[in-house]
This record gives structure tokens, C-alpha cells and sequence, in this order.
């Protein structure tokens, strides 16, 4: 039985199902909570679509458990390898994004995932600038994909950064997350081998009373700015047109992603009292709000001085370095996960934001942003930037296609 056919079935067990819940083990459960056990199956069976005009994984909203994972091609994979590989990871993916069971070629599922439903499961891949060359197509790599230049904080490992192939992996359940993972790889099979992984979190859905703005690390509410799909932009920011050089065509509808692991000097971060914090950022710790007043969604007003004369947003504020009123409107979809890797040999904490940002040119998007921060803002010397990434990423895959194919097939 199919994980999906599986939680249908217990949905259709209802009542029955809680009633024997509720008089057995879950009873401390139930004690214990202001919800009804029930209203948990609301995370497990949302699914999210694998076909679709852009990828799934890009505006769908953040999820609690995140995989990122670079590839190389194996020595010999070209372009007729790389092709075989995406339409098995395509066809991975859609199933598993529907909460499907997968082999990966074995002949049965992990059985890592069985009992649970999509949990909002989603799946992105992405080529690095390498893979034009490896699968003779270097007449079809966009200029989008241009080295990143280097920026002050930089302290990129080499091992941890870039790769052939990207892939993005998320889900609010830490099991469903996994065994994608572990269906991803097992299906690279010897077409391509492992160049980097990281693993991360965010805050689970329904553990705040209401929907918000995620946190990270730092305790500080991180993408307010962000650009909204309702926006009447959004989509000439995120995502890129049609109509462009028809050696880039395949990338129609797709976007850029820029992945840095940035790690948190967190000792040092918690050393400064609440109100330095907020300086360094330009927003209140405790609702995100701008420090020129009103709520979180409240515009930044730039110019608005405290009774001193003094700016109430400093001027090396992170928040307003950022801002697109400073970057002449470059903004991009900031859409990150936390991470912890234990403790490091010092003693301090391997901990940080797994940043990854969307745009429809990086150039205009994340380079102007970085070069402009990495210029004086107040919030750099408690961040290190330790790996990077940039990859192109293909519009969404029409039924009965694979992702990439409009690329590896021209």
C-alpha cells in the first residue's frame, strides 16, 4: 500500500481511529493539548504539485526539515548520462512528492517514510556552470551564471561550494525529508557522486499561535522584506522571462539560486544587549518592527530622527543597507534554512542560516545587495561566509516531462 493510499485510509477510519486513540496511549496526549489530535494530519497530508511553470520549492512556503545537496558528474557522464539522470530524479520526485513509495532502483522503498503522508514535500534541481561544459553545452550556459566576485567576508571552503548539480529537498516531517534524500542519491547512482550536503531546520508549522515571519538563530524575525507573489513585480524579480536569447530559452520561467552558508558568531552575537542588537539590525528583537516605529510590515522611514538629531535606523544598520529603497529596487526571495553542526574545536558553536535567495538575475539581485552590505554593514562582523553556491534552475516540468529536458534536449 502507497504511503498516500495509506493515509487516506486512516482518514477514512475517522472517528474510529481517534476513538481508539484517545483510549489508549494517546490519552496524556490529548490531556496535555489545547487541539484535538486530529488537527495534526493537516501537516502530514498537504502536497505540494511537481508539475507546474516554475518548480516546486521556490515560493512554496518555508519548510521545518531542508537537504541541500551539490553533485558532480562522474568522469565520462555527459549529456546523454546527465539526461538519464533527470528523468529519474524527475520521476522520483513527482512520486514522492505524492507521497508515493520510490525504489531508486533497488526493487523496493526504504519503507523510511511509509506511514506518513507528502508533508508538503518538495524537490528543486538546479545546474551549476560546470555542467554546460561536462555535457557539451557551453553555447547554452547563461551569462547569469558568471562567477560570483568575492566579498570581505568570505571564507569559502572550495569543497562546500558550487557543484554540477544542485538539489533543494524540503518537508515539514525530518523522515520524509530523509528519504527523498536517500532517493536522490541512490538514483544518481554512477552518474554523479556527492560534492557537498547540508542539512537544516525551521520552525515547525502550527508551533506559534498564528502564522509569522520565521526566526533565525540570532533570534532576530529574518525575511520580512521579502518580495510577496500578490506583488505586481514579483515575478519580473523572481523568476526569469520569456522572450530572452534563444540559446537560454530553456531557462524560461526558471530562476537563479544563490546558496551561501553563513555561520553565526554566536557567542559573540549574545554578548550585546537587546537594544545594540536592534541598532545593528534596524528592527525591534521582539516583533520584527523598523526601529522608526509602527509594526512589522510597517515601511521603513529612512530619514525619521530620534529626539538627539540621531538617525533612529543608523546608518550601517543591516535592515537598511538592504532595503531596496538603498540597492536601486534589486531585491530577491530570501528563502533560507538554520543549521547546527555541533560544536566546533574552539568551543563555539558550527551554527548559521543555510541562505538561499531566488532572483531572475543575480547580478541585479543578490551582487548588488552583497556588494552594498559588504561596504560597511553594522551586522558582518558577526557572520562568516564559509561555502557558496550559484546555480541555474529550469522552469517547472510540464506533464509528462522532466526538468531540464527542454535544456538537455535542444
Amino acid at each position: 500500500m502507497s504511503r498516500r493510499r495509506l493515509l487516506g485510509t486512516a482518514g477514512a477510519a475517522g472517528a474510529t481511529g481517534l476513538v481508539i486513540g484517545a483510549a489508549g496511549g494517546a490519552t496524556g496526549y490529548a490531556a496535555t493539548r489545547d487541539e484535538a489530535p486530529a488537527a495534526l494530519t493537516a501537516v502530514g497530508s498537504t502536497e505540494v504539485m511537481f508539475h507546474g511553470k516554475h518548480q516546486p520549492g521556490i515560493t512554496t512556503p518555508l519548510q521545518a526539515r531542508g537537504h541541500l545537496v551539490a553533485f558532480d558528474l562522474a568522469p565520462g557522464a555527459g549529456r546523454k548520462e546527465a539526461a538519464a539522470l533527470m528523468r529519474r530524479w524527475s520521476s522520483a520526485a513527482q512520486r514522492l512528492m505524492a507521497g508515493e513509495p520510490t525504489t531508486g532502483g533497488t526493487g523496493h522503498d526504504t519503507g523510511i517514510a511509509l506511514d506518513a503522508g507528502p508533508s508538503s514535500l518538495t524537490i528543486t534541481f538546479g545546474f551549476g556552470a560546470t555542467f554546460f561544459a561536462r555535457t557539451g553545452l557551453t553555447d547554452h550556459r547563461p551569462p547569469g551564471l558568471d562567477a560570483l566576485p568575492p566579498f570581505s567576508a568570505d571564507h569559502l571552503d572550495a569543497d562546500r561550494s558550487n557543484g554540477d548539480l544542485w538539489v533543494q529537498i524540503g518537508a515539514d516531517d525530518a523522515l520524509v525529508a530523509f528519504h527523498a534524500l536517500r532517493a536522490v542519491q541512490k538514483e544518481a547512482a554512477s552518474t554523479a557522486t556527492v560534492r557537498w550536503q547540508m542539512d537544516g531546520f525551521n520552525r515547525t508549522p502550527g508551533a506559534t499561535a498564528k502564522p509569522m515571519t520565521a526566526r533565525n538563530l540570532m533570534g532576530q524575525i529574518d525575511g520580512t522584506g521579502n518580495p510577496k507573489p500578490d506583488d505586481s513585480d514579483f515575478d519580473q524579480r523572481v523568476f526569469v522571462p520569456a522572450g530572452g536569447d534563444g540559446a537560454y530559452e530553456w531557462l524560461t520561467g526558471g530562476s537563479y539560486a544563490v546558496v551561501r552558508r553563513i555561520r553565526m558568531l554566536l557567542d559573540d552575537w549574545e554578548k550585546l544587549p537587546v537594544e545594540h542588537q536592534e541598532r545593528v539590525i534596524g528592527r525591534r528583537k521582539s516583533d520584527g518592527a523598523p526601529l522608526s516605529g509602527g509594526t512589522e510590515t510597517t515601511a521603513m522611514d529612512l530619514d525619521k530622527a530620534g529626539p538627539d538629531g540621531k538617525l533612529l535606523i543608523p546608518d550601517n544598520a543591516h535592515a537598511r543597507i538592504s532595503s531596496p529603497e538603498r540597492n536601486s529596487g534589486a531585491a530577491m526571495l530570501r528563502r533560507p534554512f538554520s543549521y547546527h553542526d555541533g560544536i566546533s574545536s574552539d568551543g563555539t558553536p558550527d551554527a548559521g542560516l543555510l541562505f538561499i535567495c531566488w532572483q531572475a538575475d543575480p547580478l541585479r539581485g543578490f551582487v548588488t545587495v552583497q556588494r552594498k552590505l559588504d561596504r560597511g554593514d553594522a551586522l558582518s562582523p558577526f557572520l562568516r561566509h564559509e561555502a557558496s553556491g550559484l546555480f541555474a534552475v529550469p522552469g517547472g516540468a510540464a506533464a509528462g516531462e522532466y526538468v531540464g529536458q527542454r535544456l538537455l534536449e535542444s
